[in-house]
């Protein structure tokens, strides 16, 4: 039987065990498990990997997506780009030791699930929020050639505070993206400080945020004409790359 999992602490709420349960039941995959790790320090990991022989694949989450790298063999070009993984192939060849692979499907997911909704003048972005999940979308947005500026509490290193905000600058940046939890349940009410009644028919606010379906910051946005996107699909889209990362040539 093989075995995938995730790791992190706490998982309270796991997107991934409830995917891959149903996909694994949908699809009538034989032979396949999916487990939670929770696992309180990440000194913990090569234990895991060791110990359970089934183990051929890892979803990281928080906190573990920097420090898990250590314990990685190789990178592929866009986790060693970002410097952040979550997602990690394990293969066992010959019973010797476990080579591990780093990934970071962020990237793809965010990219395959935005895609659809670009239309020509989507050539510039602003990203709300300077954590991991923001390189994520960096990476993303330069493979689709959209120029993008990050937005953070504080100016400075190329980066706008949010009080710049002001007519000219959201008017040259079509495409907003959400990369901060604010907004997520049950902190509903929360959103991005941004002026959004300077937002029009011409913009596009896609919230990583999926819980709940429309945050505080897509409501107010589409009340203003704008498309919104949240980030459901990126996970999903994410969580079948990671399917195929594990399970190719096996």
């Amino acid at each position: 039987m093989n075995k995938f999992g995730l790791i992190g602490f706490p998982l309270t709420h796991s997107f991934s065990k409830k995917y891959y349960d149903a996909k694994i039941e949908r699809e009538q995959i034989p032979e396949v498990g999916y487990e939670l790790y929770p696992i309180p320090d990440i000194t913990d990991f090569p234990g895991l990997v060791e110990k359970d022989p089934q183990l051929m694949g890892i979803n990281v989450t928080i906190p573990y997506k920097i420090a898990v790298m250590r314990y990685l063999d190789q990178l592929s070009p866009e986790a060693e780009a970002i410097a952040a993984v979550n997602c990690i192939r394990i293969e066992r060849e010959n019973s010797g030791r476990p080579v591990l692979t780093g990934y970071n499907t962020d990237v793809y997911g965010f990219a395959e699930s935005l895609r659809p909704l670009l239309k020509p003048h989507h050539d510039a972005a602003l990203i709300l929020g300077n954590g991991g999940a923001a390189k994520a979308v960096s990476f993303a947005l330069a493979q689709l050639n959209i120029a993008h500026t990050v937005v953070s509490r504080s100016a400075g290193n190329g980066q706008l505070a949010y009080e710049q905000l002001d007519a000219a600058v959201i008017g040259i940046h079509p495409l907003i993206v959400n990369t901060t939890p604010l907004g997520t349940y049950p902190d509903v009410m929360g959103c991005p400080g941004i002026p959004y009644d300077l937002l029009g028919e011409r913009h596009l606010l896609y919230d990583l945020v999926y819980n709940p379906p429309e945050t505080e910051f897509l409501k107010r946005g589409q009340a203003q004409g704008a498309a919104i996107k949240n980030g459901l699909e990126m996970l999903e889209r994410q969580a079948e790359r990671n399917w195929e990362i594990w399970n190719a040539g096996r």
